[in-house]
């Protein structure tokens, strides 16, 4: 980003937000309003998005849902996202300005969902596509953004630049994140900061986490096959029995973890697969092995994916076994961290619009994953997490989990943390 810019957004710090918007602009208690007008709206399509979810790279009902919404609002440019269900909509004040992008997921997951939530209260909605629930809250962020888009396209007249609405295609199988950058590449697009947000089962319902620096994990794919010999189990001679290698090379990993890493820089592993052969009698050729590891500083995430791979390496050959990787086996996303000076503004923003509803707390830092850390290659980004943790609700459960429920009251948070952030500073004013 030019020098120059980077001190115009300083600048405004130190002035209030009536100040930047002037006696004709647009002031908190405006923003205020026209929140509160949308939240029948937002509900009602948190509702729709929760009901009909569909998996990643499925999203065709979706994707043709939220168009409809914005083929409702005059000026809204639609992009298809070749090779995915995304997509992009471009609203354009016609005066020059800055470029914001707006982003969010929208695809579901394959769980069954629980009519109960954590809490083990009856969930509100409950999904009617069988074996696919929005258990990660994305139907919560296509509602935030459409109600959002409602507003700013509202208030056009009086903003200047461009909003950039993003409808990324699926987040849970990273399958579409590369195509909407391809295409917005493609299509020149030039952003000045990109803004998302998720919301959290760990933060408290009405709480805005709004941080600088790492805020969610990265992510490296453990995927690969400890390769041997199978035979018949009367003569484990006769093969070489990938069984054993695999369970050593675990076992190894494991005590290696400790020894080989540097312990300050923490990364998490997760082995979650462990699958060879299908019957009792048969040694099979090999043993795949499935999991991830969750990292902040991404060299760490580097060498402790390294350290996996020479481990296994080693031990499979001491059983006679090989490695096979597979195309997964790699560092698939960075740490979601937000650029300091958007994010400090941000917050100045949203704290400015729900005073004492915002927190920088660290202990709300997420060790889940989000190809939102990708828009970083396109321009400084800012990742706000809105919680909705309610006892009261029930709204308590683990995202990807079958009882995962979201507190609707908190979905007006985001949706005036999203529209603040844009009027402060797209304001004519």
């Amino acid at each position: 980003m030019k020098i120059l810019q980077r001190i115009s957004i300083i600048a405004l710090f130190s002035l209030s937000p009536f100040a930047l918007w002037g006696k004709r602009g647009v002031g908190t208690s405006d923003v205020l309003r026209l929140v509160a007008g949308q939240d029948s709206y937002v509900r009602e399509l948190r509702k729709h998005f929760h009901l009909y979810p569909e998996l990643s790279g499925q999203e065709i009902e979706t994707a043709r849902r939220l168009k409809a919404e914005l083929e409702q609002l005059d000026g809204f440019e639609i992009h298809d996202v070749p090779g995915s269900t995304g997509f992009y909509a471009i609203l354009n004040t016609g005066r020059d300005g800055k470029t914001i992008g707006l982003r969010t997921d929208i695809d579901g997951l394959p769980i069954e969902e629980s009519p109960t939530n954590g809490g083990d209260k009856p969930k509100k909605w409950v999904s009617r596509n069988a074996g696919v629930t929005q258990g990660c809250g994305h139907d919560g962020h296509m509602a935030i953004i459409l109600g959002t888009a409602r507003i700013l396209h509202s208030l056009r007249s009086q903003l200047r630049g461009r909003i950039v609405f993003l409808f990324e295609e699926g987040e849970e199988s990273n399958s579409g994140i590369r195509p909407m950058i391809a295409a917005l590449q493609q299509d020149s697009i030039r952003f000045d900061v990109i803004y998302g947000n998720h919301v959290a089962s760990n933060v408290p319902s009405g709480q805005i986490f709004v941080k600088e620096g790492p805020i969610m994990a990265g992510m490296a794919t453990l995927a690969y096959h400890i390769v041997g010999r199978g035979g018949h189990v009367s003569r484990p001679d006769k093969s070489v029995n990938p069984v054993f290698a695999a369970a050593n090379v675990l076992t190894s990993i494991s005590i290696a973890w400790n020894n080989q890493r540097d312990l300050e820089k923490l990364v998490t592993l997760g082995v979650t697969q462990l699958e060879g052969g299908r019957v009792y009698n048969v040694i099979p050729n090999e043993v795949f092995i499935g999991g991830s590891l969750r990292f902040f500083d991404r060299e760490a995430g580097e060498h402790a994916l390294e350290l996996v791979k020479s481990v296994s390496e080693q031990v499979a050959a001491a059983h006679g076994c090989t490695v096979s990787y597979t195309d997964r086996m790699r560092v698939d996303l960075p740490p979601v961290s937000n650029d300091t000076i958007y994010t400090r503004y941000a917050r100045q923003q949203i704290e400015a619009l729900f005073p004492g509803h915002v927190t920088a707390d660290p202990q709300y830092v997420w060790y889940g994953s989000e190809t939102f850390a990708l828009y970083s290659q396109l321009a400084p980004t800012v990742f706000t997490l809105v919680g909705v943790n309610s006892p009261e609700v029930g709204s308590t459960a683990q995202h990807h989990n079958d009882k995962f429920d979201l507190d609707e009251d908190a979905l007006q948070y985001g949706v005036g943390a999203m529209t603040q952030f844009v009027v402060g500073l797209l304001a004519r004013n």
